[in-house]
């Protein structure tokens, strides 16, 4: 596996890779990395010749500045993890690599950014599109791999990509989820062996919505939801929105609209834990 830290080499060595005809899949990281950057790594060297992983844990994307000190850092150990997969190739720049110049890119995305994550969250998904627009300009990737956990990233990443007219496919990947059902995120290592035993309550609450979805209205859910998750001495419910799952718009009822998704954001304790399910399709 080639390690490069600086983005004329990087992109003069995938120059070569191109020349030969090679297809390249690419999957973004910030590091940590656990079974759901494998199921996406092992996907692109399905699909392609070649593939590229990044890790840059990107300043611009966290508005909240403890949330990005303690986001867990462990380059040695994912190297390592990378060479055994089998990625050819890693990208691993510094943040003055990066950013060498102050950021003032504003993307428009509507009201996709400005719902669930994006209200919660300001400047995140501005921060996560200048950080995915220049590594898709560094590595040119024919296909490039999500995941779905991350619902609305992913959604935002589509919207990018369609309106900027960014020469990738989009992939998106389903959430890998641990043996008792929760979602495998970079910030579970940051849990007690208690808020541990608790964290697949959210999925639980998630499972039990979707059998009520069909019987009671959407506000009624709603309640259901926010009581049953506020119950739990640990936990403090952020959001649960049910969204139409194109324009992140929020569902007032159901009617004959199908790809509805419902999304939830917890406080376990301070860990904050995302996930979704899909209500109708």
């Amino acid at each position: 596996m080639e390690i490069f830290n600086k983005i004329n080499k990087t992109k003069n060595y995938l120059y070569k890779i191109k020349q030969k005809g090679l297809s390249i899949g690419f999957v973004p990281t910030m590091g940590a990395l656990h079974k759901g950057h494998f199921s996406l790594l092992q996907k692109s060297k399905q699909e392609n010749d070649f593939t590229a992983c990044s890790i840059f844990v990107n300043p611009i994307q966290f508005n909240n500045k403890e949330d990005l000190e303690k986001y867990p850092r462990d380059f040695q150990s994912d190297t390592k993890i990378l060479k055994e997969i089998g990625c050819d190739l890693l990208f691993m720049p510094s943040v003055e690599e990066m950013y060498p110049e102050p950021i003032d890119t504003v993307y428009d995305f509507g009201n996709l950014d400005k719902v669930m994550e994006g209200k919660y969250r300001p400047g995140h998904f501005n921060g996560v599109a200048v950080v995915v627009n220049k590594l898709f300009n560094i590595i040119e990737p024919d296909r490039a791999y999500f995941g779905e956990k991350d619902f609305q990233q992913l959604v935002i990443i589509k919207h990018l990509v369609k309106k900027y007219n960014i020469p990738v496919e989009i992939v998106s990947c389903p959430i890998v989820r641990e043996n008792d059902g929760l979602a495998i995120s970079s910030r579970n290592v940051r849990l007690t062996t208690e808020e541990r035993k608790a964290a697949p309550y959210i999925y639980q609450t998630l499972l039990k919505a979707k059998e009520k979805a069909g019987d009671i209205s959407v506000e009624e859910l709603k309640k259901w939801v926010y009581f049953g998750i506020n119950k739990n001495p640990l936990m403090k419910l952020e959001y649960f929105e049910v969204v139409d799952m194109e324009t992140l718009m929020p569902i007032k009822k159901r009617t004959d609209n199908k790809n509805i998704i419902a999304c939830i954001a917890v406080y376990l304790n301070k860990i904050r834990l995302i996930d979704n399910i899909i209500l109708f399709s």
